[in-house]
């Protein structure tokens, strides 16, 4: 879960200054800071844009929710088919160096019973 939130860098601003500059909750300041945060990166801009287009901004935290909800879901799933492969992939890998094994013993017994002829 670490991991999830190194992704975004340092400068992306918080999930609760972008709702409040959406519901115009911000000063004179902070609004034009955010501002100039979205004119250097797209993502923000674009998180932005998605929000304002929201209809029910008071149910915004709500949305969130629920697509993260989703989205950990559908993660989950992935994860767990790819450990699934994974395993499979491991025992086939250990059933042919079995098999490799099993003919090199066989045939050194084979060659070792017969005579040396000069």
């Amino acid at each position: 879960m670490t991991e999830n939130k190194k992704i975004l860098t340092d400068n992306i601003p918080a999930d609760e200054d972008l709702l409040a500059y959406v519901q115009d909750n911000l000063t004179a300041e902070q609004r034009y800071a955010l501002e100039l945060k979205m004119a250097e990166n797209n993502f923000i801009n674009d998180a932005v844009e998605g929000l304002e287009q929201i209809k029910d901004k008071q149910n915004i935290q709500a949305y969130v929710k629920d697509l993260n909800h989703q989205l950990r879901k559908q993660t989950h799933k992935k994860r767990v088919r790819k450990h699934k492969r994974k395993l499979k992939t491991q025992e086939l890998i250990i059933i042919v160096a079995m098999v490799i094994l099993l003919l090199c013993a066989i045939g050194y017994i084979v060659i070792s019973q017969i005579p040396a002829t000069k």
